[in-house]
């Protein structure tokens, strides 16, 4: 029998011809893409916000976030709405994914880290790569992924960021 503590449950969701996963303890719901409400001198990635179960969430282009081009709305686009845990507060975020595929165990010891090229490359944000089916799939750390937002939040206010 396996180990608890040794496998994770995550969401996969693809970008384009990549696969990508949460974990799925940070996963709220998965809702049908809808458009949101614009927010004016926001970063071109944050969509605006939308209104879920009677909560503002801003609503990000995971894609642009991540250096790809802007998502195309298709009928499998969805939004991913996460509450992903901080120190101090959880960051409830939607994410646009362009479809959603299935929860999923992983291992822990099928993780492998981000890959060295010989150079500097901003790969923070991977938690971990697995090998499935032939290909990979790229595990995202949530927290350092939107840390530099909440960091840079925090400098132009001069205070930390609150619990919403």
């Amino acid at each position: 029998m396996s180990n608890v503590s040794s496998e994770g449950q995550f969401v996969t969701f693809s970008l384009g011809d990549e696969v990508f996963a949460v974990p799925v303890e940070v996963v709220r719901e998965i809702l049908d893409h809808e458009d949101t409400f614009k927010i004016p001198h926001g970063p071109e990635y944050l969509l605006g916000l939308r209104d879920v179960r009677g909560q503002g969430v801003p609503i990000i282009d995971l894609r642009l976030r991540l250096g790809m081009t802007r998502t195309v709305k298709t009928p499998h686009t969805r939004i991913l709405v996460l509450d992903i845990p901080f120190p101090s507060r959880t960051l409830a975020v939607g994410l646009v994914a362009d479809k959603v595929f299935e929860v999923t165990p992983f291992r822990r010891d099928q993780m492998e880290t981000a890959p060295d090229i010989g150079v500097h490359w901003n790969s923070d944000y991977i938690a971990g790569v697995v090998r499935r089916e032939g290909d990979f799939v790229v595990i995202i750390d949530l927290a350092r992924l939107f840390s530099d937002e909440e960091n840079a939040l925090a400098r132009q206010t001069g205070k930390p960021v609150q619990a919403a």
